[in-house]
């Protein structure tokens, strides 16, 4: 019921913020304009996109490494493709789908690739705050401008200030009740040794211990070097999948690189948000900061539309493809296994 509940929100949360994205749109009028743009470039973005993707399971493979498992690269491609599937469906079901994947081609343990996935991603977030922090200092004008009217007419109808007031104030709230939990924990002893002969803490333990070493695994790297140019390489790819689709449509053939910059960290942040894909939370961020390049805020739900929905029609079908790939050859494992047992 949980499952289904949190499934709900996230599909009603991306249907309100379409809804208000595309309440005034002609929507007629927006299939006519995609029926005429140049697809070859769409097929450029898609190479760039499974590049990056393969990239993403090279790095990965070498977090993996010093733990003593080497997986396939292929393997690893397969898996990382179906955790950006499962995405689109639930949200936030990407990384369990991505460890579980690699789970049934090569028997390595989820709490280990979990770990790893961790890790990974904190060195994306990284790449994330220095992209936004650098996009910041080249369009400050641009963007201060736009957060500022974004979330003060569009989100917090004019009520900037106490709403931010009682954010803060809850998030405090929510840090002292966690450090207080914790430091009871730590201090007594009896408690904490009670906690750890229960059997479903011991199971917790176990599963954290295995993200821990996927954490550390980092210290462990055979080569950072090729880690750190993997990770600069996935994200140059991210920025060159959107950035091309700016020559599909004629309106948004003249937007420069700065502004593919600025589409890169904004979309990004959309993404983030608790819905299948970050669908609603992109289109509303992307096609309102858009306007500040000179396009109409049609044009710029347009272009949102266009590089969202390309790249989600794109990976639900490689996807998919891979889903059924990692079923087939789950079911040889599992045939192969029940012969050696018998």
């Amino acid at each position: 019921m949980k499952s289904i509940l949190r499934y709900a929100i996230s599909l009603v949360l991306a249907g309100g913020l379409l809804w208000f994205v595309f309440k005034d749109i002609n929507l007629t009028e927006m299939l006519d304009r995609f029926a005429q743009s140049d697809w070859r470039w769409i097929a450029i973005s898609c190479i760039f996109l499974l590049f990056a993707h393969l990239l993403r399971a090279w790095r990965w493979g070498m977090l993996m490494e010093p733990l003593g498992h080497k997986p396939q690269l292929f393997d690893a491609f397969i898996a990382v493709l179906t955790g950006y599937f499962a995405n689109f469906i639930v949200p936030r079901m990407g990384e369990v789908t991505r460890c579980g994947t690699l789970y049934r081609l090569e028997r390595i343990p989820v709490n280990l690739s979990f770990g790893t996935v961790v890790a990974e991603r904190i060195f994306d977030v990284l790449i994330l705050l220095i992209l936004i922090g650098l996009n910041f200092v080249l369009e400050f004008e641009r963007l201060s401008t736009f957060f500022t009217d974004f979330f003060q007419s569009k989100i917090a109808g004019g009520q900037q200030g106490s709403g931010s007031g009682m954010l803060i104030f809850i998030l405090l709230a929510a840090l002292l009740v966690f450090v207080g939990a914790a430091f009871f924990i730590y201090r007594n002893v009896a408690f904490r040794s009670k906690m750890q002969q229960n059997a479903l803490m011991q199971k917790i333990i176990v599963f954290a211990q295995g993200m821990l070493d996927g954490l550390l695994s980092i210290r462990k790297l055979r080569n950072p070097g090729l880690f750190i140019l993997a990770t600069l390489m996935i994200w140059v790819m991210y920025y060159l999948v959107s950035y091309v689709l700016f020559f599909c449509i004629p309106e948004t053939s003249n937007l420069g690189m700065l502004a593919g910059l600025t589409l890169l960290v904004v979309g990004s942040i959309g993404m983030t948000a608790p819905t299948q894909g970050g669908i609603g939370a992109y289109h509303l961020l992307v096609g309102n900061v858009m306007v500040l390049y000179g396009l109409s805020q049609n044009d710029g739900i347009t272009l949102a539309t266009f590089i969202h929905g390309a790249q989600m029609l794109f990976m639900l079908v490689v996807g998919a493809l891979a889903f059924l790939y990692v079923l087939i050859q789950n079911k040889k494992t599992l045939a192969g296994e029940s012969q050696v047992s018998a």
